[in-house]
């Protein structure tokens, strides 16, 4: 089967009567397989491994409920959609309603599932767009944010890890090089040693005398991190670094890898960014960070996002410096981040007098 499209002339850029016959996508001719190979790699990178997870599940979740109502997943229709979030939001046929940020999420995955599958949903359309205008005017609520470890909390963690084995050594790295750095955890865990070392790093370090320079991909695009030399070596992110790297004997590829055996051993394999977020939640715990919360709580403040908004919040410096390290595109954004625990440290009751 072939498509007709109209070559363009040029005579004013009008097509002409010939038209140029394009091959079915399921049947191209073999000496361009390669291509067609490596287009699906750049197709599937356009979305971080994290989103494409979410996103499949999203659609799971979407059809199976389609299925239970006697629903045809596709097309799918807005006054379906709407149905489905309505249904999302009081949790009916569901163990429990589901948060406004999960809705839209799981919106976001239906945009691009269909379109995956050459269908069009239109989200502004009215049965779409007015239940999401209700579900977030009657059910939307802050969103919780993760508590920030200040560096005095830092510390107390690090005292926590068994530095006994490569391990601790590892994680010690893990946590100094994330907090001074603002890194994400996908950030952290994709670094490599130096550029075009591995296909599936988005990131590379270059140790130099005054510091570190990490070059990193995340959200924003590309942007380089400066991470200076630290007052003392038991917690200066360069040196545990430069220890990890030593006594892992780690010179190519992966920063951040498995320990194996008993803390002896180093994989090839880098770490998934879960390691990072088990890890903060792990030693904040550990070393009775925010003890004046619950167990419960407690397990809930805490992830990788800890790292990131403990440097906006202890960072005494200009906002535009922390602004960059952290890769925002906005001075609002960097002050989400920025989370006193003493909330009345500045009274202006009493400054206005009262």
């Amino acid at each position: 089967m072939t498509s007709e499209t109209p070559v363009p002339s040029s005579n004013g850029g009008k097509a002409d009567k010939e038209t140029v016959a394009l091959p079915d996508p399921s049947a191209l001719p073999a000496h361009v397989d390669g291509l067609a190979h490596q287009a699906r790699a750049y197709a599937k990178a356009a979305r971080s491994e994290n989103t494409q997870r979410a996103y499949a599940t999203d659609w799971r979740h979407y059809t199976s409920w389609c299925r239970r109502q006697g629903f045809a997943a596709l097309p799918a229709h807005p006054q379906m959609i709407g149905l489905y979030l309505a249904a999302c939001a009081s949790g009916e046929g569901f163990h429990k309603p589901a948060s406004v940020p999960t809705i839209e999420r799981r919106l976001s995955a239906l945009a691009w599932n269909c379109a995956q599958r050459g269908e069009h949903l239109d989200r502004t359309d009215r049965h779409i767009a007015e239940v999401m205008a209700g579900i977030r005017r009657t059910q939307g609520r802050p969103a919780m944010q993760k508590e920030a470890l200040l560096p005095d909390d830092l510390k107390a963690m690090l005292a926590v890890l068994d530095m006994g084995d490569l391990r601790g050594v590892r994680d010690r790295a893990i946590l100094l090089v994330g907090f001074a750095g603002g890194l994400r955890r996908s950030e952290i865990v994709g670094l490599d040693c130096a550029d075009k070392q591995t296909g599936d790093g988005t990131g590379w370090i270059e140790i130099l005398t005054e510091g570190l320079v990490v070059t990193v991909k995340g959200k924003t695009g590309w942007r380089e991190v400066v991470i200076g030399r630290g007052s003392s070596p038991l917690t200066c992110p360069v040196h545990a670094l430069e220890t990890w790297l030593k006594l892992a004997r780690i010179g190519h590829g992966p920063l951040f890898r498995r320990v194996t055996g008993q803390g002896k051993d180093v994989g090839v394999n880098r770490l998934c960014d879960r390691h990072v977020a088990d890890l903060v939640k792990r030693t904040a715990l550990a070393a009775g960070v925010r003890g004046d919360l619950s167990e419960a709580e407690r397990e809930r403040k805490f992830a990788g996002h800890s790292l990131r908004a403990g440097l906006a919040t202890s960072a005494e410096i200009e906002e535009r410096h922390v602004q960059k390290q952290l890769g925002h595109a906005s001075a609002e954004m960097t002050r989400r981040y920025q989370r006193r625990r003493d909330r009345f440290r500045i009274n202006l009751t009493k400054a206005a007098g009262l």
